[in-house]
């Protein structure tokens, strides 16, 4: 299978092995005890595969589909020996992530025909959510767009702080008011400050408050609402934004986001300081939302565009 060519540049790949080295090192020694003793690929051997998948984090219904996919490889060429699982488990995965329109970007961009490009973030308080923001705007503006930020999380003063920080940091201007004040307005006042500067993107940061998903989805659907008196089609994208240092507890995560609002994209962070790496290719596969960004680092650079082939090849890397 010719999946995987040179697409990353070579000191961006190198940020994504180093992001994922953890991940890896931990998969490695578990994959090397799984086939201790074993020439060839037989039903012990892929009982083991499926702990280890399940131990990094890959997800029960994901591990199965892999599982599935290698017996099948496992009956066509009936010796397969066990050098070959590693090559073998890359093209499997990397084949069952092309089924998802996900992880085909290499770089940052957004659809030329949405100005402004209105980008909504959800998330816990936690995740990186605010940083994961900061960073956004960073790379959409180092590529010369015009950014503008709405501090529509109005429940934490911590919150329109950081992202007062960020905005500084990265020279962008920032639409913002007191803490309690009604997020829907700020969204309001953000869209409308955007459009008179002529802004290409805006956006905006909201509460994520998951123990009460009622008023949750109220207030999202509110400022949904209240945006689109400014700009008829907006929100384009709602990106949520999950911690991979979580593991499982960020599938959840996703479930409740999902159930409560309209997510399009996913953006999956700190994976470089876990060895649960393995969550990028369970949530790309089980929620059949796009990953799109990923962070192996905490530098301003090292939120990078998710590359599903760049990915599971950084992962499997000998």
């Amino acid at each position: 299978m010719s999946f995987f060519k040179r697409i990353f540049s070579s000191e961006k790949k190198e940020t994504l092995d180093k992001g994922l080295e953890k991940s890896k090192s931990s998969f490695f020694s578990k994959l090397t005890k799984a086939v201790a003793g074993k020439s060839k690929v037989d039903d012990e051997v892929l009982d083991n595969l499926e702990e280890v998948l399940v131990s990094s984090d890959v997800g029960v219904d994901t591990t199965l589909k892999i599982i599935d996919r290698i017996e099948e490889r496992v009956a066509k060429d009936k010796y397969l020996g066990t050098d070959e699982l590693n090559k073998i488990l890359r093209e499997e995965i990397a084949g069952l992530l092309s089924e998802t329109n996900s992880g085909e970007e290499t770089e940052y961009t957004i659809p030329a025909d949405k100005k402004p490009y209105v980008l909504m973030v959800v998330g816990v308080n936690g995740v990186g959510k605010t940083t994961t923001i900061g960073k956004l705007a960073h790379q959409f503006n180092k590529k010369g767009l015009k950014v503008v930020l709405g501090a529509a999380d109005t429940f934490r003063a911590a919150a329109i702080d950081q992202l007062q920080v960020w905005a500084d940091r990265v020279g962008v201007p920032i639409v913002k008011q007191s803490m309690g004040s009604d997020p829907a307005s700020v969204a309001f006042d953000a869209l409308q400050s955007g459009v008179a500067q002529d802004a290409d993107v805006i956006i905006i940061d909201t509460a994520g408050r998951l123990h009460n998903k009622v008023n949750l989805m109220k207030e999202l659907t509110k400022v949904k609402k209240v945006m689109q008196k400014v700009v008829g089609d907006a929100p384009h994208d709602v990106l949520l934004v999950l911690d991979g240092s979580t593991g499982q507890n960020a599938f959840e995560q996703a479930k409740q986001f999902t159930a409560a609002t309209e997510v399009t994209t996913l953006a999956v962070t700190k994976l470089d300081g876990t060895a649960k790496g393995g969550v990028v290719i369970g949530i790309s596969d089980q929620f059949q939302i796009p990953v799109k960004y990923i962070g192996v680092g905490e530098g301003i650079e090292d939120l990078q565009v998710f590359n599903k082939y760049e990915f599971v090849d950084s992962f499997f890397k000998k």
